[in-house]
């Protein structure tokens, strides 16, 4: 560089640049979420988290799909086919508005339309992606029951044949969309292994009762599925697909977005703390001048920055077709850590307002208490990656 040539002015919102990495078409994606988000999430988010509720998830569905965020990174049968990158983009903006409407975005995409694109039949997708992509459908994945989380080889949730019929029994647990969904991804036991299904929900013996008295993603749909002798079609199968690979493979999608979306609760957790430090005065000056306040700020800011920048590098080797389930897991563990810690840092620099509904931190601080566990706990990730660092599995 010239000794004359001048530099950008340092940015606070991108202090490392990480915006130049991007082409106009990511920008125009993140624009229009993150516009969309403004104006459909933001303004009313607190009172459906007070209440814990989503009385709009349909009509919010249907935006989603109109704006092309639901299977986004799908191709073909009305989805948009964007990039990883893009996706990724998309998820950071809803999460920056609230966990719950990522979550809803997440379980729709890349767990109930991913495994119906990934193991479907040609019947199976033209049936239901279409009605998915635009949010006419809202779908679920049913693979938690309420003994088995971290182990899923355990599932109870079993499917016996029945002349050409399929039958299902069982329960599902902690299940996003669950009570609005029109079609549920049900993963049982069969006599041939591990199998996924697609259930339609006004199916006979199908239902769904909500759960409530959730202290974190209380903007979200959660629910228990019950399958009481629930009989299907024979070609209700996912027929592409036997055993743990299918669901985990859907998880690996869905974690990618995660290590995304964390960063966007954290931004907002972080714009907010640094708003109040440039306005709130304490000892005859703004608390943002105190060594004590900018260390925190400081801290939070290249934590911040380089979970973003982790998750656009995972994000190009996934366009790439390089990314490995080790390396979502690296994302999510550190992020999803990281998010949090950032939160409760927000938390002390604004004081007693840090726990007020007017400002976002604590609504994603205790989202992300649900993030840090669900799609793998810290552990789980833990041990993927000291299995792939050391050759040992400490699983079992």
């Amino acid at each position: 560089m010239s000794a004359s040539a001048k530099l950008p002015p340092f940015d606070p919102a991108d202090p490392l640049g990480v915006d130049d990495l991007l082409e106009p078409e990511d920008l125009a994606v993140r624009d229009t979420v993150r516009g969309w988000a403004a104006d459909r999430v933001l303004p009313h988010v607190a009172e459906w988290y007070e209440k814990g509720e989503l009385p709009v998830i349909r009509e919010l569905a249907r935006e989603l799909g109109s704006i092309g965020a639901l299977g986004m990174s799908l191709t073909g049968y009305g989805c948009a086919g964007a990039s990883a990158v893009q996706y990724g983009l998309a998820c950071l903006e809803l999460e920056a508005a609230d966990s719950g409407i990522r979550s809803l975005v997440s379980v729709q995409g890349s767990l109930a339309m991913y495994a119906i694109h990934r193991y479907g039949s040609e019947e199976q997708k033209t049936e239901w992606l279409p009605r998915m992509a635009s949010g006419e459908v809202i779908g679920c994945f049913g693979l938690t029951e309420p003994d088995h989380g971290s182990d899923p080889a355990g599932m109870r949730t079993f499917a016996k044949r029945d002349g050409e019929d399929w039958v299902l029994s069982g329960r599902k647990m902690w299940i996003t969309n669950g009570s609005v969904a029109g079609v549920a991804i049900v993963w049982a036991r069969t006599e041939d292994g591990i199998r996924g299904f697609v259930v339609p929900t006004d199916r006979p013996g199908f239902s769904a009762p909500e759960i409530k008295h959730k202290w974190s993603l209380r903007a979200s749909v959660t629910s228990e599925l019950v399958l009481d002798d629930v009989r299907l079609p024979a070609d209700a199968v996912l027929p592409e697909v036997t055993g743990l690979r299918g669901p985990l493979g859907c998880l690996s999608h869905a974690r990618y977005g995660i290590v995304w979306g964390a960063m966007g609760a954290a931004r907002s957790s972080f714009e907010a703390a640094l708003d109040y430090a440039r306005t709130r005065e304490q000892f005859g000056r703004p608390i943002g001048g105190f060594q004590l306040t900018q260390a925190k700020l400081a801290d939070m800011a290249v934590e911040l920055h380089k979970g973003i920048l982790l998750a656009h590098h995972l994000g190009r080797r996934m366009d790439a077709g390089r990314l490995r389930p080790e390396q979502v897991s690296f994302g999510k563990l550190n992020n999803v850590r990281e998010a949090i810690e950032i939160c409760r840092t927000a938390r002390t620099i604004l004081g007693a307002n840090g726990i007020s509904l007017e400002y976002p931190v604590m609504r994603h601080a205790t989202n992300l208490e649900s993030v840090l566990t669900y799609e793998g706990t810290v552990e789980m990730h833990q041990l993927v990656l000291g299995k792939a660092l050391t050759g040992l599995d400490a699983f079992r």
